[in-house]
């Protein structure tokens, strides 16, 4: 867990020097019909040795921020995960950050003409014969809680870790990214000015 301005400064420097790292993250589960996520509350990242949590709550501290937009905004290093177009997307909405070199491996990893994206748990399977356990009943617990609990964090540490090792393996076995496409945020609204 990164929590005080030095860890986070010290996160920033250790992600910055990598050429990919796994991404993710978690929101808050909504269970009402139009109700409206808060999300994320958490974002997670990974290098091949280490895991970096960052809570992220309704008012998201100058140094914290800034972190991430170093981290996220730059093309490198390459953002790494699966399903990550609503994370993104929720970035934006929540933060004002325009995430780039974003890999999400759920559509690099399709098999042409397959219709549906390939997830971490059949990534896991396909790649390394594991089977990789992921508890429902953890990923829709409360994230927004100021204290996550022990299976949280390794739930939450270990979507990230995966992402790289998965990616890894395929950049591995002589595969290359194709080009990224940035993933389509809305447009500012009009201001009426010119």
């Amino acid at each position: 867990m990164v929590v005080t301005p030095e860890q986070v400064l010290a996160a920033r420097d250790a992600l910055l020097v990598c050429d990919a790292i796994g991404f993710d993250t978690e929101s808050k589960p909504t269970f009402t019909r139009g109700e409206t996520s808060t999300g994320p509350h958490l974002i997670q990242f990974a290098t091949d040795r280490k895991a970096y949590l960052f809570q992220i709550g309704a008012s998201t501290e100058p140094h914290l921020r800034a972190a991430l937009l170093a981290i996220l905004e730059r093309p490198l290093p390459l953002k790494v995960g699966f399903g990550l177009a609503d994370d993104v997307k929720r970035l934006h909405a929540k933060l004002d950050i325009r995430a780039a070199g974003v890999v999400d491996l759920s559509v690099v990893l399709r098999t042409p003409g397959q219709r549906n994206d390939l997830g971490a748990k059949t990534a896991v399977a396909k790649f390394f014969g594991l089977k990789l356990q992921k508890s429902k009943k953890i990923s829709t617990t409360n994230w927004a809680l100021p204290r996550l609990n022990e299976k949280q964090i390794l739930y939450a540490a270990d979507d990230a870790q995966v992402a790289l090792r998965v990616y890894r393996h395929w950049i591995g076995l002589g595969n290359q990214l194709p080009t990224l496409k940035p993933v389509k945020l809305p447009k500012p609204p009009k201001t009426g000015l010119s």
